[in-house]
């Protein structure tokens, strides 16, 4: 992605995330074409490989947040995205309204219309509660409602909601908007 480009997303989603300001939090981290408004998560049904550990920092230490706008079901909150070229990707899906699913009484997934990128991947860090993840394996993102297991090459953190663990491991949809 060139300079300007990644500049011109960025100053968008940042437009964006700085109007949807409903939910507090003191530890905010930050291709398909974006026509792709709804889709239906079909999510596997067997556990992540196993992972190896890391000192990395976490998601939100990373890099520039990009600000996006979240509801997770009917309840807008706090959200961004950090500025890697996987969290970038999703950014071009949206805006994207997913249903969401249990996994191992730890998360709540979703697949996207399509796999992201994987390329560039910053280091790996642990999923934290309120982590945006995505597990490039598979091609789902994850939301994590407990902290995850440990770091792992596969797990990308894409940014981080501000919502509580009660109200994330009950979420049933979620839709997620660039910040206008």
């Amino acid at each position: 992605m060139t300079g300007i480009l990644r500049r011109a997303l960025t100053a968008a989603t940042t437009g964006v995330l700085l109007l949807a300001a409903t939910a507090c939090s003191d530890d905010s981290p930050a291709e398909q074409p974006p026509s792709a408004t709804s889709a239906s998560s079909s999510a596997p049904t067997s556990g992540h490989p196993p992972t190896s550990a890391s000192t990395s920092p976490s998601g939100s230490d990373r890099s520039t947040p990009m600000d996006i706008r979240v509801t997770i079901d009917g309840q807008l909150v706090d959200a961004t995205l950090n500025d890697s070229p996987a969290a970038r990707d999703l950014a071009s899906l949206l805006p994207l309204t997913l249903d969401l699913k249990d996994f191992h009484g730890t998360e709540r997934i979703a697949d996207p219309p399509r796999k992201l990128t994987a390329e560039d991947a910053p280091a790996p860090a642990a999923a934290k509660v309120g982590d945006i993840a995505y597990f490039a394996p598979w091609g789902n993102l994850a939301i994590f409602y407990k902290d995850g297991p440990a770091a792992s090459s596969d797990l990308l953190i894409l940014g981080h909601i501000d919502a509580g663990a009660d109200q994330l491991s009950g979420a049933d949809r979620i839709t997620i908007e660039a910040a206008s």
